[in-house]
């Protein structure tokens, strides 16, 4: 698998997850995830939220 598609599948799990948990992220981590979801265009984050 390309290097760059694992990124944007990691990206999208992490996403995912901070989601699930509803856990926040700082302004430096969320510029990070923008910037490697720009190259992402096809990815889709799904979850689903915590009880």
């Amino acid at each position: 698998m390309p290097t760059a598609l694992v990124h944007c599948r990691y990206t999208a799990e992490w996403v995912g997850t901070k989601l699930h948990w509803r856990l926040s992220a700082d302004e430096a981590e969320a510029a990070a995830v923008r910037e490697i979801a720009a190259g992402c265009p096809d990815q889709i984050v799904t979850y689903e939220p915590a009880a």
